[in-house]
């Protein structure tokens, strides 16, 4: 076969290669925590496609569940920004009770709020009039938030309060709560074949690893520390380990590192160390593509976003954002 029909044979491939169902149905967001804008990040290019300007402080990121629009907790303004996703044109800025940190959406579509300042509680924000309804009363100020797979608990975590506390969504009364010895930083939520919570992973302050609590048993049941090895930067502040995600399919569980200035892969459910890929300093929160085949790790302390092929545990693209990235999301466009 001459050269020519080669190349032609290789053109029929690409055109007939069979592209990811979601490559063009979903959008990376990440926000920069000391710029004023958010990076919006289309997967199937690892380009930039969109940003959102005129937000200093934009901290945790959620999106509605028709995915139309984009939630943002504004640690200047004190305010949860509910952003038109299409657009990128700001809605509303729903005030808040006090300072917040990171968000949820819940099944029904309520946004929660973690509060990030004394004496700390959960804001419930209605999705269709976008006012604050309610503020619940939790053990100390709050660091992140999360709704458990089934949607029926909202898990609150605090630094401060060393503690996690379980809240029946709706309710919106305490269920239970765990205590530790050091503050509690992200959670990721496994999801047991039934569709409840399984397992709670728990990142903790000064320590480089995580906890693993049995939801059902609400115990610790293990704790587990990442390599000492590769040590190629500096633990940052009181978290050498923040950012800890579940890939979509549960296979995976990918943890962040400041002390190897990147992520260690696990696979699930019998957490076996896979490997470590470099991203960069300060890596400090992760995303999926609804695939699992990628994973976005934001890295504050370089200014850019890595995108990791969780197969072959190679970083594959570097995407440049704001100052600062540290939460990112992912959504599925309608």
């Amino acid at each position: 076969m001459n050269a020519y029909r080669v190349l032609r044979h290789a053109w029929i491939l690409l055109l007939v290669a069979p592209i990811p169902a979601w490559a063009s149905m979903a959008r990376v967001y990440v926000t920069n925590s000391a710029g004023d804008s958010i990076h919006v990040i289309d997967p199937a290019t690892n380009k930039v496609v969109q940003q959102i300007r005129g937000i200093e402080g934009a901290h945790g990121i959620a999106f509605s569940p028709d995915g139309s629009r984009v939630y943002v907790s504004d640690e200047v303004d004190s305010t949860l920004d509910v952003f038109d996703r299409k657009s990128g044109k700001l809605i509303k800025k729903v005030e808040l009770s006090a300072h917040p940190n990171n968000i949820a959406v819940a099944k029904d579509g309520r946004i929660v709020v973690g509060i990030a300042r004394d004496p700390g509680a959960l804001d419930i924000i209605d999705p269709a009039t976008l006012t604050r309804t309610k503020s619940v009363p939790v053990n100390g100020r709050l660091h992140n938030v999360y709704v458990t797979p089934d949607g029926k608990f909202v898990v609150v975590g605090s630094i401060v309060g060393k503690s996690v506390t379980v809240i029946d969504e709706r309710t919106l009364k305490p269920a239970w709560d765990i205590e530790f010895d050091k503050g509690v930083r992200p959670i990721a939520l496994e999801r047991a074949a039934d569709g409840s919570t399984a397992r709670m992973f728990v990142q903790l302050s000064n320590v480089h690893g995580f906890a693993v609590v049995d939801f059902k048993t609400q115990k610790e049941t293990q704790r587990v520390t990442l390599p000492d090895d590769p040590r190629s930067g500096n633990a940052h502040s009181d978290a050498p380990s923040h950012g800890i995600g579940i890939s979509p399919n549960g296979k995976m569980l990918w943890v962040d590192s400041s002390v190897a200035s990147g992520v260690f892969a696990y696979s699930l459910p019998d957490l076996k160390l896979l490997g470590n890929v470099a991203t960069g300093s300060t890596p400090d929160w992760l995303t999926f593509t609804p695939d699992s085949k990628l994973v976005y790790v934001a890295n504050a302390g370089e200014n850019y976003v890595s995108a990791v092929d969780t197969q072959t545990l190679r970083e594959v693209a570097r995407i440049a954002v704001g100052e600062v990235p540290k939460r990112n999301g992912t959504v599925t466009l309608p």
